[in-house]
C-alpha cells in the first residue's frame, strides 16, 4: 500500500514539475521520498518553496487522491506509470540531469524487460524525408540488426524519418520504442494509430510519454518528448534535417548528455542535409560514412558472418553453375564498391575494380538483370533491396 502511495504522489508531481523535473527530483532527494512532501503543511510548504513559488498551492493531498484514481484506471486500460527510482524506470534515462519524475508507458512486455537489450540507438530526422534518406534510414537498422547486440530502436513515431525507423525495426525484428508528446490514451498524427497499436502488441515494443492521459500534441510538448528520445539512447543517429528541427533538437541533447551522436552527410546545396552538415562540421556528431564504420564506432559487432560473405552466398545461389568463381568475386566486388560510392556510373567504375570496360559493363548487365543493380539513363548505379 505504502508503494501505490508513493507511486500516486509521483504521479502527482509529474503532473506539477513536468516542465521542470530537476525542481522536484531535488526536493524529493531532500525529504527522501515524494509522499513526504504531500504531508506538509502551508508553512513548511511556503519554507521549502519559498513564498512565491507558483508550485506551492498545486501540493495538496486532493492532488494524490484524484493521481491514485488515474492509476487505477489506467490499469484497467493496459498502461503503467512508472515513477522515478522505482523498478522498470529507464536506467540510461535515470543517468540524465532531468530525467522526467515519471513515465506512462503502453506495452504488452512489463517495464523492466523493456530495457534488457545492450544497446539504445535513437534514429531520427526531418518529416520531409527524402529518397536518399528513407533508403539510409532503413539500410541503417537493417545493419544493426545485423548485429550480434540487436539494439533497442527510439524515436518519436512522427511522420518521415521516425516511422521509416519504427517500421524498418520491426520488419527487421529489433524491437522499438515510440516516444510520443501526448498523453498515453492518444496517438499523434493519427495515421499513425494502427502501427502504434502493432507497436503495442509488439514484445519488447512500446509507447511512452511523460504526459498525463488528454495531454494534446501541442508545439511546446515537443521538448520533453526529444530529451527522453535522447536520454534513453547510448547513440543518436540524424539522417536528415534542416538547421532547425526536432532532430537537430534531439541530436544537441543526446550531445548535452555526454552520448555519441552520428549523422549523414549529404549535398552542401540540400536543405535536408544542412543540419546534418552543420553538425559534423562542428564536431557534435560524427559523419556515418557506411552502414560497417557506424557499427564499429558505436561499437557493436555483426553476427556470423560478413556482410560481404552474406551477398558472395546470394550471387553463387544466383549465379552458380552458370559462371565461374573468379566472375562471382569480381560481382561481389562491383556491388562493395557501388556500396561504397553511392551513384557512382559504370565508366567511373572501372578505375575503382581496375575491370576493363567491356568486362565491367558485361558483369553490371548481369548483375542488373538479376535485380541487383539498377542503374538510370545516366549509367549511375545503385544497390537493389535484395542485397542487404
Amino acid at each position: 500500500m505504502k508503494n501505490f502511495e508513493e507511486k500516486a504522489c509521483l504521479c502527482a508531481l509529474n503532473r506539477v514539475f513536468g516542465f521542470e523535473p530537476k525542481s522536484a527530483l531535488a526536493l524529493i532527494s531532500h525529504l527522501g521520498c515524494a509522499s513526504t512532501l504531500f504531508t506538509l503543511g502551508e508553512k513548511e510548504l511556503e519554507e521549502l518553496l519559498g513564498p512565491y513559488s507558483r508550485y506551492r498551492h498545486h501540493i495538496r493531498r486532493n492532488a494524490v487522491y484524484e493521481a491514485a484514481a488515474e492509476l487505477e484506471s489506467l490499469e484497467k486500460s493496459g498502461i503503467q506509470f512508472i515513477g522515478w527510482g522505482e523498478e522498470g524506470y529507464p536506467p540510461l534515462l535515470a543517468e540524465c540531469q532531468d530525467p522526467p519524475i515519471g513515465l506512462y508507458i503502453k506495452s504488452c512486455t512489463p517495464a523492466s524487460q523493456l530495457w534488457t537489450p545492450d544497446k539504445s540507438i535513437a534514429i531520427v530526422g526531418t518529416r520531409d524525408i527524402s529518397p536518399y534518406g528513407k533508403d539510409w534510414c532503413r539500410k541503417t537498422v537493417e545493419s544493426l540488426a545485423a548485429t550480434r547486440e540487436k539494439p533497442l530502436i527510439v524515436s518519436g513515431l512522427a511522420l518521415g524519418t521516425d516511422i521509416c525507423a519504427h517500421k524498418a525495426a520491426v520488419e527487421s525484428g529489433l524491437p522499438t520504442i515510440g516516444v510520443m508528446a501526448t498523453g498515453p490514451d492518444s496517438v499523434y498524427p493519427y495515421r499513425h494509430l494502427a502501427f502504434a497499436d502493432q507497436i503495442c502488441h509488439t514484445p519488447g515494443c512500446a509507447l511512452i510519454t511523460d504526459y498525463p492521459p488528454g495531454t494534446p500534441p501541442l508545439p511546446v510538448h515537443f521538448l520533453r518528448r526529444n530529451r527522453i528520445i535522447a536520454g534513453l539512447s547510448d547513440a543518436t543517429i540524424l539522417i536528415e534535417s534542416k538547421l532547425k528541427g526536432g532532430g537537430m533538437m534531439t541530436a544537441r541533447l543526446a550531445f548535452s548528455y555526454d552520448r555519441d551522436v552520428y549523422a549523414l552527410p549529404g549535398r552542401a546545396d540540400d536543405i535536408r542535409s544542412q543540419g546534418c552538415n552543420y553538425l559534423i562540421g562542428n564536431k557534435i556528431a560524427e559523419p556515418i560514412i557506411s552502414t560497417e564504420s557506424l557499427i564499429r564506432s558505436i561499437g557493436m559487432k555483426y553476427a556470423g558472418r560478413s556482410r560481404k560473405d552474406n551477398v558472395s552466398e546470394e550471387l553463387t545461389s544466383v549465379f552458380g553453375g552458370r559462371i565461374q568463381a573468379d566472375m562471382i568475386e569480381e560481382m561481389a566486388g562491383i556491388l562493395s564498391v557501388v556500396q561504397r560510392c553511392r551513384g557512382i556510373t559504370v565508366e567511373a567504375m572501372c578505375g575503382e575494380t581496375g575491370m576493363s570496360y567491356g568486362r565491367l559493363s558485361s558483369l553490371v548487365s548481369m548483375l542488373e538483370a538479376e535485380g541487383f543493380l539498377s542503374i538510370d539513363l545516366l549509367r549511375r548505379c545503385s544497390i537493389c533491396r535484395r542485397t542487404k
